[in-house]
């Protein structure tokens, strides 16, 4: 069912332009369907922070529940924002405490671009956990990316995060480790998934501490895990919310860190991402990069144009049937009538009712 436009956000408008449905809050008040309502911490960088509320409200919108999705972006001190950014934030994102105040039925928190290698360090550290805090007591599942997967588990778990030797850059190939389990019933067995991260939480700790590891890939680690009870907390570590040209943005952006020398090495290709063609023209266009940096001459354009019609996007449906999969068990949990995550005789700390390991 569609998302509701409660909100002037543009990134309702754009997904239009997408051919998403989505309806006005009228319309809405007329259809006697269920409301779920889903939170989204937003705590990317500016560049990519409406990209990421379109990647994420329209997993939701996917979703074949017969509800209504409300989805309520915000985000948390300790972050930088230029003034254009902030004036977004400002007119078109809640406050915490309004979440608070009328509550949840999912939270999503997204990752966030840092420099440091302590997260706790972070000005955002605090902000974050207060809002996990909440969460935890107030919403029935929370659903953590990237980043936000890793700031999680150091803080329920006391596991910090390993720096890579290198980027853990590109799509990778990954299956299913537990087949059984809800979130995961009625996807493919071996699947795509983007991943961009200089850092990970390896399998062993993870199960080492109790969590539920559901997908995995040899090359890039684990992708999909759970808390203990299996559903309380999703844990995502790579990105299956990105768009086709996700990579590609990034790859534009280290490019140009390379032209402007805020990097010594040209970047590498995000692996298993660039086909035989694109590696093709964008050898051509490294080598016009280099010799305009050894002449100062200006930065050659970018071939975008050229090399979109070749990209490939093999992880979105599975994407899309997780996210079926998780709000279709959020759908079951939640009271009809009230946002109360834990009534009438359900577990809180075993929600679904499922066998735990």
């Amino acid at each position: 069912m569609p998302l509701v436009a409660h909100t002037d956000l543009p990134t309702f408008e754009r997904l239009r332009e997408e051919g998403e449905e989505i309806i006005d809050p009228k319309r809405a008040s007329h259809q006697e369907i269920r409301e779920i309502h889903i939170g989204l911490l937003n705590m990317m960088p500016d560049a990519a922070l409406e990209a990421t509320e379109r990647q994420f409200f329209r997993l939701v919108g996917a979703c074949n529940q017969i509800a209504q999705f409300h989805v309520h972006p915000f985000t948390i001190e300790g972050l930088p924002r230029s003034a254009e950014t902030q004036a977004h934030i400002d007119k078109y994102y809640e406050p915490f405490s309004k979440i608070k105040e009328d509550g949840l039925d999912a939270l999503i928190i997204s990752g966030a671009n840092v420099t440091g290698s302590y997260l706790p360090d972070e000005d955002f550290w605090e902000p974050l956990t207060e809002v996990f805090s909440w969460a935890k007591e107030n919403v029935t599942s929370i659903l953590c990316s990237c980043l936000a997967t890793h700031a999680i588990i150091h803080y329920c778990y006391g596991v910090a995060r390993t720096r890579l030797p290198e980027k853990r850059w590109g799509v990778f190939s990954h299956t299913l480790v537990d087949r059984t389990h809800p979130l995961v019933v009625e996807i493919n067995t071996r699947f795509d998934v983007p991943h961009s991260r200089f850092n990970e939480i390896f399998q062993s700790d993870m199960e080492k501490h109790g969590l539920r590891v559901l997908v995995a890939s040899a090359e890039a680690g684990v992708h999909l895990a759970t808390s203990e009870d299996g559903f309380r907390i999703v844990f995502f570590q790579g990105h299956p919310e990105y768009d086709d040209i996700s990579l590609l943005k990034e790859y534009k952006r280290e490019v140009l860190r390379f032209y402007r020398d805020e990097i010594s090495d040209y970047p590498p290709y995000p692996k298993h991402y660039f086909n035989a063609e694109l590696k093709a023209i964008f050898h051509s266009y490294t080598q016009k990069i280099k010799l305009a940096k050894a002449q100062g001459a200006a930065l050659p354009e970018f071939p975008e144009h050229l090399v979109r019609p070749y990209l490939d996007n093999t992880w979105r449906d599975t994407a899309k049937a997780v996210f079926n999969n998780w709000l279709g068990k959020i759908y079951q949990i939640t009271h009809q009538d009230r946002r109360i995550p834990f009534m009438d005789g359900i577990d809180p700390k075993n929600p679904l009712g499922i066998s735990l390991r």
